[in-house]
């Protein structure tokens, strides 16, 4: 098997897939005897990498593994395809996933502790049902409240390959830095628009072609 029909044979998968494919995944579309290994492959990706370049799609490598999707730049106008809104999250919610990213483990009663106000029971469920926090365990305190630490669709969703790719909290500032770090500034409207700041919905820059239910702005 060439070069070419190999590239081809990768690039066909990942469009078909809807999700993203490891490296082993990938081997296993071949039999045996045409098999190509790691480095080979590793090859074909960065040249898919390198191709798309400049264009509409693109290859990220995300935690679960590899995926080609919609370049970020041109989602004002892909999200025409669809009739539902973007969904929105209030700050707190955003708040409370930036301090579970940086500080996991860390207890829901630590997180009030920092934000200086109670975190409500409808926050942690979606976060949980949205599969970007989870139960990790449970502090050896009384009461033995849980411990939440963020699940592998938070690193797919804000395309990371790992925690390593946050920066430090050395370098932010303060707490609103985190939305930043992890591009979740509201839009300056929909601030405008909120009489308070808690309530202040905000856009999630979702991965590229993830699907999200329409719901409300949750408080």
């Amino acid at each position: 098997m060439n070069e070419s029909e190999l590239k081809n044979i990768v690039e066909a998968a990942l469009l078909a897939a809807g999700h993203a494919l490891k490296m082993d995944d990938l081997m296993a579309l071949f039999d045996l005897d045409q098999r190509p290994d790691k480095e080979r492959l590793q090859l074909v990706l960065d040249q898919l990498q390198l191709e798309y370049e400049g264009r509409g799609i693109r290859l990220m490598q995300v935690s679960s593994g590899y995926r080609i999707q919609v370049n970020s730049d041109l989602a004002p106008w892909i999200s025409r395809l669809w009739e539902e809104r973007p969904q929105k999250y209030s700050r707190a919610l955003l708040e409370t996933l930036g301090l579970i990213a940086y500080r996991q483990p860390i207890t829901r009663a630590e997180i009030e502790e920092v934000r200086g106000v109670s975190v409500s029971s409808s926050i942690m469920k979606t976060l949980m049902e949205r599969e970007w926090v989870r139960i990790v365990g449970h502090r050896d305190v009384p009461g033995r409240p849980a411990m939440y630490a963020t699940a592998r669709d938070f690193l797919d969703d804000f395309n990371l390959k790992g925690l390593e790719d946050l920066p430090s909290l050395a370098e932010l500032r303060d707490i609103g830095s985190i939305n930043a770090v992890l591009d979740l500034e509201p839009r300056q409207e929909e601030v405008d628009a909120g009489s308070d700041e808690e309530d202040a919905g905000v856009v999630v820059p979702l991965a590229e072609g993830d699907d999200v239910e329409q719901t409300d702005t949750l408080h």
